[in-house]
């Protein structure tokens, strides 16, 4: 491919200079078909065995990326129609974009933000290392990402979380010393992408390091102002200039010198930095020593590190109040589907109400009080008024995806096999026919589902089972 005459001097002085890194294939890698990956959601999934087993039902090959657990390079394209895709199993990713999240290694009862966090790839696998025992903030300064951003996340299951549409600046003064941990998916020039995206090319022109450099200075000067004693920022980008990935961390730490580089254990597939380097400890991922676009990525602790955990503090202990006439709404619709392990893991928390939605919190609403809030805490459902004057509860399906199967009564449970055609009515918004041999109830709510994984809502009357799968989420 024709790439930029700036680029290719840019990368012609690096490899002068930093000859531990072979320049021999490096321009010819762009004109490889970029690679495609998965990886499997660590909340949904608890086995290897059911990974490679969901691979071969999808016909591909049984190839993991190394530096990422739970992911795999994949043959066809991902997601779309595929049911597994629409329960939140697997999310579509390229590989070396799974190498920040599985870096920070976030924990339950922490405290962590993905401060760029569209198109949410990043922040779904937070999500799931947390187990909803914590807060999440998941920000993205562009309303229309953050679109996007809330509908893989509500994708995901994932609880214990705030989505937010704020600039970096915003957070730091409304929440300065706030967080234990910080990921930082930079902005940047994009060098990475030339080979996957058409356009990265042009948009580079426009909006290279001059533009970017700055940007994420002030971007990494609001993670500093919000970020704990103890804590961390894990610091990534898609770009080979080492003004916007080492330099721009090594400026950095000369003005916050209490800030250290973590190295981590050398991972097959990344390179790691070396002492007498540009930055020791730093990571990348470079198109032609490896399966991947090209990458950088950064550990970086502010002091000593610590297991901070700050979470727990701020974590509602109590149950929700059955005496509120909205959680009343809602259990009743809900209680025909619920297991008591399930009914339990709901009652965990406190139900808020915003107009006519219903949003089950497990932290405290309040401490995000002065920032735009796209979505706060797992959204239950809405509550209606009829005309008769009586309200009515409809649940949404987001709280169908955060279920497990254990939490939902067995005659509630339409579980589909991967060939069978009613799943593919059903994500298309049709109604579906049930016969005894399924095992279901004749009427009331129940929870549609591919093998043990819950995709959504439907009413069913004797053999008929009318969908409530969501308009915006079906196929066309």
């Amino acid at each position: 491919m024709q790439l930029p005459d700036s680029f290719v001097n840019e990368m012609n002085d690096f490899f002068t200079r930093h000859n531990e890194v072979p320049r021999d294939g490096f321009y010819e890698s762009f004109d490889k078909v970029p690679l495609k990956g998965i990886r499997f959601s660590r909340s949904k999934i608890s086995s290897a065995q059911q990974e490679t087993d969901f691979l071969g039902d999808m016909n591909e090959d049984i190839k993991p990326v190394s530096w990422c657990s739970g992911g795999y390079y994949v043959n066809n394209e991902p997601g779309g129609r595929d049911p597994l895709y629409h329960a939140g199993v697997y999310y579509p990713q390229e590989p070396s974009a799974m190498l920040p999240a599985q870096v920070m290694a976030a924990k339950p009862g922490e405290i962590v933000l993905d401060l760029c966090a569209a198109p949410g790839g990043k922040a779904c696998r937070l999500g799931e290392d947390m187990h909803g025992k914590g807060i999440l903030v998941a920000n993205e300064i562009s309303f229309e990402r953050s679109k996007a951003l809330l509908r893989n996340i509500e994708r995901s299951g994932i609880e214990g979380l705030v989505i937010l549409n704020e600039t970096p600046e915003n957070i730091a003064d409304r929440l300065p010393l706030f967080f234990d941990k910080i990921l930082i998916d930079a902005p940047c020039s994009g060098e990475g992408m030339f080979r996957r995206d058409k356009n990265a090319c042009k948009s580079y022109m426009n909006y290279g390091p001059k533009v970017c450099v700055p940007l994420q200075e002030s971007i990494l000067e609001a993670a500093h102002k919000s970020l704990k004693e103890g804590g961390s920022i894990v610091y990534s980008t898609c770009t080979f200039c080492v003004d916007e990935d080492e330099y721009q961390i090594k400026r950095f730490i000369e003005r916050h010198p209490e800030y250290h580089v973590k190295a981590h254990p050398e991972i097959e597939g990344v390179t790691h930095a070396s002492e007498g380097s540009i930055l020791p400890g730093s990571m990348r991922i470079w198109p032609h020593l490896s399966e991947g676009d090209g990458h950088f990525c950064v550990h970086i602790v502010k002091g000593e590190e610590k297991d901070l955990k700050s979470a727990d503090e701020l974590l509602i202990k109590e149950t929700v109040g059955l005496k509120d006439k909205s959680a009343e709404a809602a259990l009743s619709v809900l209680d025909e589907v619920l297991s008591d392990t399930g009914r339990e893991e709901l009652l965990k928390g406190r139900f808020v109400s915003h107009g006519t939605g219903l949003f089950k919190m497990t932290f405290e609403e309040k401490l995000f009080r002065g920032l735009k809030v796209v979505k706060t805490g797992l959204y239950v459902g809405d509550i209606k008024p009829l005309k008769s004057g009586k309200k009515v509860f409809e649940p949404s399906n987001s709280i169908a995806l955060a279920l497990s199967k254990d939490a939902i009564k067995e005659d509630s449970y339409l579980g589909l096999r991967r060939d069978d055609d009613r799943l593919t009515k059903y994500l298309r918004g049709e109604t579906i026919s049930v016969s005894p041999e399924d095992g279901i109830k004749s009427s009331g709510t129940i929870i549609v589902g591919i093998g043990d994984f819950p995709l959504g809502f439907a009413k069913i009357n004797g053999q008929t089972a009318k969908n409530m799968y969501p308009k915006a989420w079906r196929l066309i």
